[in-house]
């Protein structure tokens, strides 16, 4: 839980934070992973109707939340947890990495202008290291593992599909670690909402999220809007 522990210290304050941001926060920013460039999915999902969803996790919510409202076509973001119980969907029992969760976020996008394959080569790409297992980055533990949610057979045909096809195309130096889960999506609290957004400053969100988003826009320029999603 190394970097994500700050959380509970942001909300309780600032002066809590500066009092433990020397011994939880490395002594030099880890660096974010970086883009990797990869084809196109061979398979996705036909679109229909004015709204779909997509249900991925990526390791901290944060930064995956932050990633994928500055997508055109996406209306909304939430981040979350799912593979687990209502019961133990809390920041708090996730955080003891015996739930079953994983820290996730719930993507609304209008598939006439972004479809689900874009968002998974996004995922796969920007938003986080597919080939790590039960860890991104500082944090450590099964909530921050790579998985896919799919909401129906056509998304998890394609994401199954599209797991194959990239670790048969050499571009990780790694087999994808990503898991294919069922299991329903329950909101995060309102503090883990919108929050790279309204703490653009925190030492957690500059280290491990604010370059995602710059490779997001660098990678995928087609893609990008400035104005995040609501």
């Amino acid at each position: 839980m190394t970097g994500k522990i700050l959380a509970s210290f942001v909300i309780g304050g600032a002066a809590a934070l500066a009092a433990t941001a020397a011994i939880l926060l490395p002594s030099a920013p880890q660096a974010a992973e970086a883009a990797v460039s990869i084809p196109a999915p061979s398979v996705n999902v036909p679109a229909s109707g004015s709204r779909q969803t997509a249900v991925l996790a990526g390791g901290c919510f944060w930064g995956m939340e932050g990633v994928f409202e500055h997508i055109d076509g996406v209306v909304s973001v939430t981040s979350g947890y799912a593979g687990g119980s209502r019961a133990d969907a809390t920041y708090a029992r996730v955080s003891s990495e015996r739930t079953g969760h994983a820290e996730a976020i719930r993507i609304v996008y209008n598939p006439s202008e972004i479809s689900y394959g874009q968002l998974l080569q996004v995922y796969f790409s920007v938003a986080h290291d597919p080939t790590q297992l039960n860890r991104q980055g500082p944090d450590r533990g099964p909530s921050y593992r790579s998985a896919i949610f799919p909401q129906d057979a056509a998304q998890r045909r394609a994401a199954e599909t599209y797991i194959a096809q990239l670790n048969r195309s050499g571009r990780f130096p790694r087999q994808l670690a990503t898991r294919i889960e069922t299991g329903r999506f329950y909101r995060a609290e309102e503090s883990h909402q919108n929050f790279m957004r309204r703490n653009p400053r925190h030492p957690y969100i500059i280290a491990h999220d604010v370059a995602k988003v710059r490779d997001l826009r660098a990678t995928f320029p087609n893609l990008y809007r400035q104005q995040p999603a609501t």
